[in-house]
């Protein structure tokens, strides 16, 4: 299984976009989770000191990518950390019911030690879709910084 992103220069010119995709839902989850991570900050200079896990369930999967993506904000915004990773499981339920749960590596904003990227402020809905097409799930994704 792979999951991938890569930045969009030409889709939304005051945001960030970018586009992801996997072999997989968990998969688009995972690379989606990874351009979020990278947009705020480089990885590799971000301890692990914090974590939380984060619950999630619904029914559509374009909702809780949406929902999931939205927590990554605003954890970084309540605790004021930025992400080294993310460990997430998606499993679907018997009743059609998608459930996410997510545990998320970080420490504290420190720019001395840190790259800093964007300041993500949300993810939003424009242009925002979630497909599968040939056997592999797609996703777009802007978000205002």
């Amino acid at each position: 299984m792979s999951h991938a992103f890569y930045f969009l220069d030409d889709v939304a010119t005051a945001d960030l976009a970018f586009d992801a995709s996997g072999d997989s839902l968990q998969e688009l989850f995972q690379g989606a989770t990874c351009a979020v991570i990278e947009a705020l900050a480089d990885p590799t200079t971000v301890g692990t000191t914090w974590r939380q896990t984060i619950e999630r369930t619904d029914e559509d999967p374009a909702e809780l990518l949406f929902d999931w993506l939205s927590d990554l904000v605003y954890w970084k915004d309540a605790a004021g950390v930025v992400f080294n990773r993310a460990e997430l499981t998606l499993t679907r339920r018997d009743h059609g019911c998608w459930k996410l749960t997510g545990l998320l590596y970080g420490e504290p904003v420190n720019g001395s030690v840190q790259t800093l990227r964007a300041d993500v402020k949300g993810i939003t809905k424009h242009l925002y879709e979630v497909k599968q097409e040939d056997m592999r799930w797609h996703a777009r994704v802007v978000v205002d910084v």
